[in-house]
């Protein structure tokens, strides 16, 4: 409007997540005044998890963004490394020069938390991979692998994203990709996850609505919000993350949430699709979450997403994570625009907003 605020419910979806969640709203709000979610954001629902002593990765505040979240109790990478030297052995430089005395008094670990891709991913995958094959005492000797493993929650499953170079770079999703090689080569089992968070799980366009849903009534809007417009630059995880909400939905629409969930392709674990009703706090007015591609990032006309034929849609390589199986029709925008204001000139047209 005329003083600035804006008059439709927006929120800022983005998978990064080394970051504090209030230094990324300041600088999304000075610029554009959307709340923001983090990657992390809907970890503060897992509360089950919330006294245990758990294990963080990533890079930047993790620790604070864990204690922000709720969690009580936090171990970093670092704090591992530091309590059991003897573990990170790949960089020569920092291996000790002399035996360290024996580590006394360090918590058991009960969980990990995978924030986002860390700076030296050998200390991480090492580390990690030592505490769930140790059931979390990674200095004691190694007996019988157990299984299942640790719980795991992991946010930000992006293969690529794109910064100032030509193209793409390695996201958190390749860091999860390669943690899971590991641990498969290692036991010969997958690894296992209890919640993947962020772009495009379910989880997250949910936690989504319930805040869009909280602008409005704020707001005054008498009429209920039956459409989502989700905009994005990522075919493999903005369109992909919308269109799979979109199929949630629609199953909802149908009295079969938990049949849909499990219907349609991986939305997130079993324990994690409890979360999707967030604790009955959300409201079921909105009927569908339309997809808007974006071409200012890491979709240009001209590469990931072929046309819409089924030929063409089944040679696109998928960059999505492994537990979320591919079905072509998912990457598949409902509209493609040049950029965001096009976008937002599309969803006032729909909506038959001035």
């Amino acid at each position: 409007d005329g003083g600035g605020r804006l008059r439709v419910p927006v929120v800022f979806l983005t998978n990064a997540g080394n970051c504090l969640r209030s230094a990324k709203a300041r600088e999304l709000s000075q610029a554009l005044g959307l709340q923001v979610i983090l990657s992390h954001s809907p970890l503060q629902l897992f509360s089950q998890f919330h006294q245990r002593c758990m294990l963080v990765a990533g890079q930047g505040p993790v620790e604070e963004n864990a204690h922000n979240l709720g969690f009580k109790h936090v171990v970093t990478i670092e704090a591992l490394r530091k309590a059991y030297p003897l573990l990170d052995m790949v960089d020569l430089s920092r291996r000790p020069k002399e035996l360290p005395p024996p580590t006394t008094g360090f918590p058991t670990i009960e969980g990990v938390i995978l924030f986002g891709e860390p700076v030296r991913w050998e200390t991480s995958l090492q580390l990690i991979t030592d505490v769930l094959l140790s059931n979390g005492s990674p200095g004691a000797e190694l007996q019988d692998v157990p299984y299942p493993h640790l719980p795991i929650l992991a946010c930000n499953m992006d293969l690529l994203w794109m910064a100032e170079a030509k193209t793409p770079r390695f996201g958190h999703g390749t860091f999860l990709l390669c943690l899971e090689s590991i641990y498969k080569k290692v036991t010969g089992r997958e690894l296992k996850y209890e919640a993947l968070i962020g772009k495009p799980s379910p989880v997250t366009y949910r936690y989504a609505q319930f805040l869009i849903q909280q602008q409005a009534e704020k707001q005054g809007w008498k009429a209920p919000i039956r459409r989502l417009y989700a905009v994005g630059d990522n075919p493999m995880s903005d369109v992909y993350g919308a269109n799979l909400y979109n199929s949630y939905l629609k199953s909802a629409q149908q009295n079969q949430v938990q049949a849909g969930v499990k219907g349609s392709p991986q939305a997130a674990s079993p324990q994690a699709e409890v979360y999707l009703d967030l604790r009955n706090g959300c409201n079921n007015s909105v009927e569908s979450c339309e997809s808007i591609l974006v071409c200012t990032g890491v979709y240009r006309r001209s590469g990931d997403v072929p046309k819409k034929t089924e030929a063409h849609t089944m040679e696109t390589v998928f960059h999505g994570h492994r537990d979320f199986c591919f079905d072509p029709s998912l990457v598949e925008a409902s509209y493609i625009v040049q950029d965001v204001d096009d976008a937002v000139q599309l969803a006032f047209k729909k909506e038959n907003w001035s």
